[in-house]
């Protein structure tokens, strides 16, 4: 049987509906879902406060992260249910899920008011999101490409592949048009949730477009035909050929595209912010020109797989991207924050500590005290961007930071309230003394990072925006290759009795948590190291990892019958 047998007369006037209704209902769920990450900054200061700064922020993150890690259980979940009940019915669930959840984060009291329950539901509210979003993509994917005709698989659902730089391009436009339109203050306040409270008028429109949808021909002819599987779970994951596929997926393909996705549109963003210390609205509004520029060859690449096949163009993004990642990242922070570069270069920052001495900075209670002169030292230096290199100094002696050739002690201390019993040792202080030396000690070292060129945020009237659109572009350019063609690459790879199972877990797998995960990976490397790029190995090594699986083991699709 051929595709053009099955393919259901005069479906070419409703490919316009099935695209764009597909595709709305998923820019709405990227939306959405990536609201939370465009203010990460700000949901630390609303529902984390009752921490400290550098452990509220890693919470924050983690909190997003959240979100990705339960979208492979979302994947299985409605997977399943698309497998049995049908695509179009699926995607409605999950569509209705994302909508609500988002909405009731818009209404969420902060921490001040409520304590400790506004990060719990905040965190639940995340999880919510991010199953509706695992059962969503493989949906509307699925969907499409069970409508495309022969040939047009790759330009087809590349239309969906949009819709997540599409979400995020919104949520930033909406984050800056309120930000502009309120002013800074107000939405620090209360404007921020003005965007995530908007969503439910998106919902709606979608809600209304996507009802218009039949089911797709593929699924309704399978059923009509009895040979759908009434256990896709076990015939996706318990039997070994299509498990295999499914692992080859993950490993081959969806691993790579990813962290080349987050590092070029997230971990971009949160290192313009974090790292070299641009205004947020310019970050923001200089990713959104990137994205809005770079959009239109999501299209291109999956109409050019159509002509070459995926495999070359989505292992050939990582591969270019794993290559060139840090020349990117080192000509972005030369473009951005031009002082930091050039204090970088001639002041270089060194920490010499006892090794001892330095603890792991992440205190998972949020009430720790880190103390020690290393502590000290280099909790500084990471709350300002500022990268550093480790030396070892003798045992017992304290932390000292040579910025170029000036040098800053820190101090060690024993705080008074602390010693649990017998006599206080020599040296030790009470808290009130020791926040004053802390001060002391921040100031001294603040004055020495100045005087050595270091700012403490970039001068906005510096960034060069031109090149830093530029090198942001390029960082988008290599996501719409890898991006482009996966959504045809995946579906080409499994039954359609068990499509939307097989497919879902791989990619959400891959973007929920090797994806996912990345910003938070990738802050904690930079933090420990002290080296601004150390984050970076880990989507080049990951990317790498998939261009050699890839190579070696993903079969072209783009000649497949889907339909058989």
């Amino acid at each position: 049987m051929t595709t053009a047998n099955i393919e259901p007369q005069g479906l070419a006037g409703n490919d316009r509906l099935v695209i764009l209704a597909s595709s709305v209902g998923t820019v709405i769920e990227w939306y959405d879902f990536y609201l939370y990450g465009s203010l990460a900054a700000i949901i630390t200061a609303q529902f984390f406060s009752g921490v400290n700064e550098t452990t509220g922020y890693i919470f924050a993150l983690m909190a997003f992260a959240a979100g990705f890690a339960v979208r492979p259980f979302g994947a299985i979940v409605f997977g399943r249910l698309g497998d049995l009940w049908g695509r179009k019915n699926t995607f409605l669930v999950t569509m209705l899920l994302m909508g609500l959840s988002t909405f009731v984060v818009g209404l969420l009291p902060n921490y001040a008011t409520i304590g400790i329950a506004a990060p719990i539901i905040l965190v639940l509210m995340r999880l919510v999101q991010g199953l509706a979003l695992g059962g969503e993509y493989g949906g509307a994917a699925t969907y499409v490409a069970e409508h495309a005709p022969p040939g047009k698989r790759g330009f087809y659902t590349s239309f969906i592949q949009i819709t997540a730089t599409a979400g995020l391009m919104i949520s930033l436009l909406v984050i800056l048009g309120t930000r502009f339109a309120l002013g800074e203050d107000a939405f620090l306040d209360w404007g921020w949730r003005i965007p995530f409270l908007v969503s439910i008028l998106m919902l709606g429109v979608s809600l209304l477009i996507r009802l218009k949808l039949a089911e797709s021909p593929a699924f309704a002819r399978m059923k009509a035909e009895g040979k759908g599987s009434t256990t896709p779970l076990k015939d996706s994951f318990g039997q070994w050929p299509n498990l295999k596929l499914v692992l080859i997926a993950l490993f081959g393909l969806a691993a790579g595209q990813a962290v080349v996705w987050y590092s070029g549109q997230f971990y971009a963003m949160f290192f313009l912010e974090r790292v070299l210390k641009v205004d947020g609205p310019l970050a923001q509004l200089m990713t959104a020109a990137a994205l809005l520029l770079a959009t239109p060859f999501f299209v291109f690449w999956g109409w050019l797989s159509d002509k070459v096949g995926r495999k070359p163009i989505i292992l050939g993004g990582c591969l270019i991207a794993a290559l060139t990642y840090f020349p990117l990242f080192h000509a972005l922070t030369g473009a951005a924050n031009p002082q930091l570069a050039a204090a970088t270069a001639s002041s270089p920052v060194q920490v010499h500590a006892d090794p001892s001495d330095c603890a792991f900075q992440f205190d998972p209670v949020g009430k720790q005290t880190f103390t020690s002169s290393c502590d000290l030292a280099k909790s500084y230096l990471a709350k300002a961007g500022v990268s550093y290199s480790n030396a070892i100094a003798p045992a017992g002696s304290p932390a000292e930071i040579r910025i170029g050739a000036a040098t800053v002690k820190s101090f060690n201390s024993v705080i008074a309230e602390d010693v649990q019993s017998g006599s206080l040792p020599a040296g030790a202080i009470t808290r009130a003394e020791f926040a004053v030396r802390k001060t002391a000690f921040e100031k001294d070292l603040a004055a020495a990072l100045a005087s050595a060129g270091y700012p403490a945020r970039a001068d906005s009237a510096l960034v060069n925006k031109p090149l830093t659109i530029a090198i942001l572009f390029v960082l988008v350019f290599y996501v719409t290759m890898v991006y482009g063609p996966i959504a045809a690459a995946l579906v080409e790879m499994f039954p359609t009795s068990i499509r939307y199972t097989s497919m879902s877990l791989p990619y959400h797998v891959g973007n929920g948590w090797f994806g996912g995960f990345l910003p938070t990976t990738a802050f904690a490397m930079v933090a420990a190291t002290g080296n601004i790029y150390y984050g970076l190995w880990y989507p080049v090594v990951i990317a790498v990892v998939t261009a050699i699986v890839g190579l070696l083991l993903v079969r072209e699709g783009r000649s497949v019958d889907i339909h058989a």
